[in-house]
């Protein structure tokens, strides 16, 4: 993480650094990070890879989005459950149960809602300016950053997108993939709400990658990504959504 402008990197360092299959992420004038490095040949095969990607089964497609979306809010419910927030959690269930592929009625939307002003009082808006959010949103940059590295690793365009389809997005994959990942951000930021977003708290966040979660069998945060790209990836080739790997919190 090149976490101000005031500094100046080579370009034998940062090619060590791809080389090295290292993440660099890189800070605006305000600390927040605003843009990484990116290899351009991940894979051996990334062109074969990227056809496939092209021509992925829009049912298959419509059927990953919809169970990584539904993970994703089961995860919040459980988040709620932990801090006690139980009436607020069984809503999320619902919400769950009641998504539909393509999520017409906006579960989702929903779902956050409830979610956010349940851990962060009813004032509260992902849209201002607070510690909250910066840490929120360098935390979402952390897990991203680390999702981007494998799609492109298994030769795939972060770009095509699933549910997310946004033209001027250059992470669409990435944004599905992180969906069931965010509730540990949120987490953590839930029980440092009260903390100034300082280097400190911006180190923490970093270190979530080497937090131990359990999908399949207890591994390190960036090595349960890997699992989970991988699975989606898989799982969309193959026509075959049980393939999938979802990170479940618990």
């Amino acid at each position: 993480m090149i976490a101000t402008t005031n500094v100046t990197v080579t370009g034998v360092a940062l090619c060590e650094l791809s080389k090295r299959n290292i993440k660099t992420v890189f800070c605006d004038e305000k600390h927040n990070p605003y843009a990484e490095l990116s290899d351009y040949y991940g894979s051996h095969n990334s062109s074969k890879r990227i056809k496939q990607q092209i021509n992925w089964n829009s049912d298959t497609v419509k059927e990953v989005g919809y169970r990584i979306i539904q993970r994703k809010i089961l995860n919040q419910a459980a988040l709620l459950s932990k801090i006690g927030a139980d009436d607020r959690a069984e809503l999320l269930k619902i919400f769950a149960q009641e998504l539909i592929a393509g999520d017409s009625t906006n579960r989702e939307g929903h779902s956050a809602k409830v979610f956010f002003n349940t851990l962060f009082g009813l004032d509260f808006s992902r849209n201002t300016e607070c510690d909250v959010n910066s840490a929120l949103n360098y935390g979402y940059t952390i897990l991203l950053s680390c999702i981007n590295r494998e799609i492109v690793a298994n030769g795939c365009l972060t770009q095509l997108g699933l549910v997310h389809i946004n033209e001027f997005n250059g992470f669409n994959l990435s944004c599905d993939i992180i969906e069931p990942f965010r509730v540990i951000v949120d987490e953590f930021v839930y029980f440092n709400r009260n903390r100034p977003f300082d280097k400190d708290y911006k180190h923490d966040l970093v270190n979530l990658l080497n937090k131990t979660v359990e999908l399949g069998d207890k591994k390190y945060l960036h090595n349960a990504i890997a699992v989970c790209v991988k699975s989606v990836i898989d799982s969309l080739d193959k026509n075959k959504p049980e393939l999938l790997q979802l990170y479940e919190f618990k």
